[in-house]
This record gives structure tokens, C-alpha cells and sequence, in this order.
């Protein structure tokens, strides 16, 4: 029998992936549990995998798996689905080079370009070729994809952290309120950056999701979208 903070956080990690094809991360359950330390998550996860409800897969770069739902959660027919991290075990973290990744023959790649600020704005995007597996979702339908490495916390609360992996999709249109990949002269320099995007009558703001990053507005016709937001892959 499950008490109700890891019930809570058991259905929490399910919708999640269901949702994104990607388990939260520690900060993010804190946050949903309202618990002030992730000690309390790390607690509940062991508690979880002791009963049998999830597991946690050795060599796997902490890859999670969900074994089985209570009722409570629906778990009549549930098949588990496994989001392995992608870095090995011995990897560093820090380190500022994109990672490589290993790509499953059952799952489509996309390129993976290099690096996006969601910070200040960086240089442009350099060619990198590598691939990365993605979950088949993120790439339906029409459009080329490719990938990114974020640097910085200016989309934070936009649940995108410092050293995820957006995946976008190509095009030079975007809606007011969506996320994309913007290119714009900076002090004379090309750059690239990743913002939420807002037209307000001949200019464009990019905006960031964290207050300490204040909204960059410029002129439409010196702004050129690249692609917007369809998915994200983290690591732990």
C-alpha cells in the first residue's frame, strides 16, 4: 500500500511521461510535491522501487522505468515504457561539448546542430553532425527536425533547464506565445537564441521564462524564426 505522497508522485512521473515522453526532473517533482528538499524525492523514488512500482535500470544513466500503476492510477493494462538517459555512467556532466548519443534502430534520429542559448544570445548555430534518437511522437508529421543543446536558465520556468535537448521543427512562421528558435543581428553579430515569441505590430519581442532575463524587442524584419519548440529531452 502506497501513501499519498508517493501515490502523488508515482501518478506525477506517469503523466509525465506519457505526456512528454520524458520523466520530470528531481526539481520538478519537489516543486509538485511541495517539499522543500529533494532528499524527501529521493526517499519516495527508493520507497517506490522497493515496492515494485518503478525501477531504476543499472548502466542505463539512471533511465527510469515505470513497472506498474495501483488502481488508484489505472493500472489495469499498463505496458511500461523506459526513457533511458544518454549519457554513460562515467560522463561528465559539465562538460561543453554536445553529447553523443546512441540511436536505437527502432527510433528516428535527428541531427543534433550544437548548442541555443536561453540565456544571452550565442553565435550561430555551428553544424554539428551527430544524431540523436528521439521518441516518434516528437517528429510526427510533416516539417524536418533537428536538435539543440540549451545553455542557460532564461526559459526555466518554461520547464526548459540548462543542458536539455530541444527538438524543432523547421519553418520561418511561428504563433504569438510559442517557443522558438530566433536569429537576429547582436552588436554586429549573428546570433541565436531560444524564446517565446510575440509579435506586437512591426517589432518582435523574445521573450524569456525567468525574471531575471528582461524581453528582447526588435524590428520584425531583423528577426528570422528557425523553427519552434516540439519537444525536449533531459538527462540526469
Amino acid at each position: 500500500m502506497l501513501t499519498k505522497k508517493q501515490l502523488d508522485l508515482l501518478e506525477f512521473i506517469h503523466t509525465r511521461v506519457q505526456r512528454d515522453g520524458v520523466p520530470p526532473s528531481f526539481d520538478e517533482m519537489k516543486e509538485a510535491l511541495d517539499l522543500r528538499s529533494k532528499s524527501g524525492i529521493h526517499r519516495l523514488i527508493t520507497a517506490l522501487e522497493e515496492r515494485g512500482f518503478i525501477r531504476r535500470l543499472a548502466h542505463k544513466a539512471r533511465a527510469l522505468e515505470i513497472v506498474k500503476l495501483p488502481d488508484a492510477i489505472g493500472g489495469g493494462g499498463f505496458q511500461p515504457r523506459v526513457i533511458d538517459g544518454d549519457m554513460a555512467d562515467d560522463a561528465d556532466p559539465g562538460r561543453s561539448e554536445p553529447r553523443p548519443e546512441t540511436i536505437e534502430s527502432t527510433a528516428p534520429a535527428v541531427p543534433l546542430l550544437g548548442r541555443i542559448a536561453a540565456g544571452g544570445p550565442i553565435s550561430a548555430i555551428a553544424d554539428v553532425q551527430q544524431n540523436i534518437a528521439v521518441p516518434p511522437a516528437m517528429v510526427a508529421g510533416s516539417g524536418n527536425h533537428y536538435a539543440l543543446e540549451v545553455r542557460g536558465d532564461s526559459m526555466i520556468n518554461a520547464g526548459i533547464n540548462d543542458g536539455d535537448v530541444v527538438v524543432i521543427r523547421e519553418g520561418r512562421v511561428a504563433d504569438n506565445g510559442e517557443i522558438v528558435v530566433a536569429a537576429f543581428h547582436d552588436q554586429n553579430e549573428y546570433s541565436v537564441t531560444l524564446k517565446r515569441f510575440r509579435r506586437k505590430g512591426s517589432s518582435v519581442a523574445l521573450e524569456a521564462a525567468n525574471p531575471d532575463y528582461e524581453t528582447r524587442v526588435l524590428p520584425a524584419d531583423q528577426v528570422e524564426i528557425q523553427g519552434k519548440l516540439v519537444g525536449l529531452i533531459r538527462t540526469y
